[in-house]
This record gives C-alpha cells, structure tokens and sequence, in this order.
C-alpha cells in the first residue's frame, strides 16, 4: 500500500469515516476536511497518525501533511468517496449508511438520520464560526488560495526571467536567441499578473454566490479594455481620468461582492421565463457603471493610502519595524490571519512593482529553521521527533512553515517562541536596510533571492542568515523543553 493511500486511511480513521466526511479539499499544506458530526472525530488519535503534522480545528478539520503529499492524499480520500476533489459527497455515495427504515426511530431511516444531524451540523458551524472577522477571513482565504499554483509558477518565473535579464545586460549572456526565451517566460509569467482582476473576480463570484462568469466580466471591466485615450472615462471625484486597474483587486473584490447582492435580489424576483437573460443584463450593467464611476475611484484612494502607510511605517520604524512584522507573523499564520496580506502584496506590486512587506515577513518562516535545526541537535535521542524534523526541515528552507509549525515548534510551546525572536532579529536586519522588495508573490525562504528587486538579494540573504542564526541560538539556550530530549522511539 502507498504512503499517501496509508495516511488517508489513517486519517479516515481517526474522523469517523468516510460516512463522517462531507466535503474534502486541500491548500499547499492542509487537508481540508468538512465533517458531518465533530463528535465522531477523535483530533487525539488523528495528530498520532504517522504522516500528521499538525490539526487545526476552524470551520473545517484542517489537517497538516506538507507539500507534494497532500494533493495525493486529498486526492485518495475523494476517490474512497466517489466524487472529484471539492465536490459535496453525497450521502448516497457513502455506502456505510444504510436506508433500510429502522424500527426504533419511528420509520426514520439512517439515511435520513444522517441528512439531520449533518443539517445540526451545519448550523452549529455557522453559530461557532460566523463572527464578522472570521467570515472575512475565510472569504478572502476562499478567493486566494485556489490561485496560489499561479502564484508560485508566476513568481518562479519572474525570478528566472530577472536572473537571465541581469546576464544579459552584464553581457553574460548574448545572442537573439536568449533575449527571445526570456520574452517568453516574461509573456507566460504575465498571464496571471495581468489578468488578475478577472481571475479574482470569478473567485470572489464563487464565494460570495454570484455567477462566476459575471464575477469575470467585472473584474475584466477594471482593466478598461478598449477606452480610447482621446475620450477618457474620468474619475467623479478628482476629474483625472481613470486608469486600468485603478483600486486592484480590493476594488474587484468589492464590486464583486455587490454583484452577488443585485444578483441574487434579481434572481428573487424575475419571472423564471427570463431570469437568466434579464437578470444577467441588469446585474452586469448595474453593478459595471458603479464599479467604474465609484468603486475605482474609491479602492483606488484606499490603495494609494495604503502604499503610503506601508511606506511611512517601514521608513519611520526601520529596523524596529522588522523586528515587530517578522516576529508576529508566525501568530498571524498560527491564528489564520495571513491570508489577508495576499492582495496587500499584490496592490503593492501592482503600484510600485514590488511588495516591500514579503521579505520582512519570509524572515518568519526562516526563524522555524534555526529553531528545527537547534531541536534536532538538542533533541537527537528523541527519534520520533527528529524524524518529523528531518520531512519538515527541507520544505522550511523553502518558505513553507508549517510543517515546522504545527509538527514541531507549536506543540512544544517554548521553540515557537524563540523562532519568532530569530524571525523578529530577521525582519530587524530587512527593515534596517529598508526598501527590499519581491518581485512577485509565491515563493518564499531561501527562493525569494530570485525575486529580490533591485540587487538587493544580498540584504535578503543576510535577512535570513540571521533569522538561522537567532532561531537557532535562541531555541538552543532557552527553547528546548526537557521533556522533548528524552529518548523516544519514532
């Protein structure tokens, strides 16, 4: 039997089965599980499947494996149930509930059974989870994660087209033929940067219940296609005329949301006959004409304000500044709430081409390193957790942090700590320099040197080396809890 096909077993296991599982997706790390009836899912036993990084519990079970394996993982759990990857399971397809009417319910099948108590479920999700904050959240985390694939195609790719950029320029490398390849890569890396709007606007279309063609056809009203520059469309409250893109995907996310209210409302009230014509007429054009005249020109005031915040801090707090940014990020991913920074970078991109924040921030993840390096050292006689090192080690040099997170440094309690002081040392030694941007978003860890703007890779490099060194030296004097150097076997 496969790893992967042995770790989805274990994990269905641990949650009450397939019977108990309702929706199954996944992002770069976590297995998203939506459960029918929480009660049957012991989270205990599921962090000891071997395999297990971590388990978070939020709306959904979110259950920590690491890159590459997770996809794989998600994928056997989907094929045990019946349907593709991110489609509701049927509870016809769940063969261990029966339909057979039980006597001792009054004629009420399991099945029907089952349809309540996943309903109970449901409401008790909505009651647990639906504060403002936190449906904020998990919208925005809804319309960025299924771009995160681009995202780290995109930014691998505008690190290899600045590499061969700078050859060619230091005459390195010469010839039409490689100027030509790098044009290539550069169209092919354009693809999701300048469409951006209309790939979050069909995203934003899914999560808040509109059409998600309609979602894209605002998002592409942003980019003004067609406006000629003799007859500009001009903004109502500073009569400059508009610009592409002007308010970026805040301003696409907002309108998009409005979308879904016209829609629906519409949708209500049609008459069946010619709903489908009239209601995407009148919710297109009505929510078009107000994203042009008010909503551009107001995300566009928010956008410029905040590139200008972001400036302010990092210039007036320097070093301090990073140290804050790179020592609270590891919490703000703990807690979820570094999702909300994905339009951030994007909006800085989009304005100054580059986001001055990422690199601060990846300073977070290199922090986990040095303390996963202090503990394997520390804690060598504990087979169990070296070996968890040793799978979450590699994928931390790369950015990725949460196998060290939730499997290592978390459940530890004191290594999460100092691996935020060698994160905050990090982001100190970023913000001291100052004005050290990523090209693009997606890749992180010791890959984003091919992403530093400006050839100021040097600095990030120097970022990290001392985010390594902090983590370590910190977690090794002070972070290693007893408990955790005791012999034990993996």
């Amino acid at each position: 039997m496969s790893k992967e096909k042995d770790l989805a077993l274990g994990i269905l296991s641990t949650v009450g089965g397939i019977q108990n599982v309702e929706l199954i997706t996944h992002c770069m790390t976590r297995v998203r599980i939506t459960l029918r009836d929480e009660s049957l899912a012991s989270v205990e036993e599921l962090k000891r499947v071997p395999g297990v990084l971590g388990v978070i519990e939020e709306s959904t079970l979110q259950i920590i494996v690491g890159p590459g394996l997770v996809e794989k993982v998600s994928g056997v759990i989907a094929s045990i149930s019946g349907v593709d990857l991110g489609e509701v399971i049927p509870l016809q397809n769940v063969h261990a509930i029966q339909t057979n009417p039980s006597s001792e319910t009054g004629g009420i099948s399991d099945k029907e059974k089952a349809e309540q108590l996943a309903a109970q479920n449901k409401e008790k999700y909505k009651e647990k989870n639906n504060t403002p904050v936190k449906n904020f959240l998990k919208s925005v985390s809804n319309i960025f994660i299924p771009l995160a694939p681009a995202f780290v195609a995109a930014g691998l790719l505008a690190g290899i087209t600045s590499v061969i950029g700078n050859f060619i320029t230091a005459g390195h490398l010469s010839g039409e033929g490689w100027a030509q390849f790098n044009l290539i890569l550069n169209v092919i890396k354009n693809g999701i940067f300048s469409y951006m709007a209309i790939f979050v606007g069909i995203n934003s279309a899914r999560v808040f219940g509109a059409s998600p063609s309609l979602g894209g056809v605002i998002g592409g009203a942003t980019l003004l296609t067609g406006m000629k520059p003799e007859l500009p469309i001009h903004n109502l409250f500073t009569g400059e005329p508009l610009i592409a893109g002007q308010g970026g995907i805040i301003g696409v996310v907002l309108a998009v949301w409005i979308l879904s209210l016209i829609e629906k409302r519409l949708h209500k009230i049609m008459p069946n006959s010619i709903d489908l014509i009239v209601t995407s007429f009148l919710s297109v054009i009505a929510t078009g004409l107000l994203t042009i005249f008010l909503i551009m020109p107001f995300a566009g005031f928010v956008a410029d304000n905040l590139l200008i915040a972001v400036n302010w801090i990092l210039s007036v707090g320097g070093a301090f500044a990073g140290f804050f940014l790179g020592g609270i990020w590891l919490v703000m991913v703990m807690l979820g709430l570094h999702h909300i920074m994905t339009p951030i970078h994007i909006e800085l991109i989009a304005q100054t081409g580059m986001t001055i924040l990422l690199p601060i921030l990846a300073m977070a993840g290199a922090g986990q390193v040095g303390a996963g390096l202090a503990l394997w050292i520390r804690c060598r006689r504990n087979k169990q957790l070296t070996g968890i090192i040793k799978g979450a080690l590699p994928v931390g040099v790369l950015g990725i942090g949460e196998p060290l997170i939730y499997g290592v440094t978390l459940p530890l309690g004191k290594p999460f700590v100092t691996a935020c002081l060698g994160g905050a040392f990090g982001g100190a030694v970023i913000g001291y320099f100052g004005n050290v941007g990523a090209m693009s978003i997606g890749a992180s860890g010791i890959e984003m040197l091919l992403l530093i703007a400006d050839g100021k890779w040097w600095v990030y490099l120097l970022g990290l080396i001392t985010a390594y060194f902090f983590g370590f030296i910190c977690t090794y004097l002070f972070g290693t809890p007893k408990e955790a150097r005791e012999p034990k076997e993996a």
